[in-house]
């Protein structure tokens, strides 16, 4: 019995949080085109889980996931530019690293399984 819909995979949980994390760090911060992009990539990782997942593919599901990983990869980036920034504090910028880190290592077991 496998998993029946997106909302089941660990990685797209974990992905959830840290959208929600994003949001609550960057939501007054006046930087909005920094805001709106580490928003939009945080996003595009749980999207895109999601989608992939619903192709009912596994050759599909497994690209999305590796465009998920790319999205999680440059939100750990911009982690680096919002902490150098003084946008978010020390605590914030290494959980988000770790975030981040745990994400990438579940979406590249995920593509293990896949191929």
């Amino acid at each position: 019995m496998g998993i029946k819909n997106f909302e089941e995979i660990v990685g797209w949980q974990k992905a959830k949080e840290l959208t929600l994390e994003i949001y609550r760090l960057f939501k007054n911060n006046s930087d909005y085109g920094f805001r709106d992009q580490i928003q939009r990539a945080s996003v595009s990782i749980m999207n895109n889980i999601a989608e992939g997942f619903d192709r009912d593919s596994n050759a599909d599901f497994k690209r999305f996931l590796f465009i998920a990983r790319g999205s999680c990869g440059e939100v750990r980036s911009m982690a680096y530019i919002a902490y150098e920034l003084h946008y978010i504090q020390k605590s914030d910028f290494h959980q988000l690293l770790a975030s981040t880190e745990e994400i990438s290592k579940i979406l590249r077991g995920l593509i293990k399984s896949l191929l």
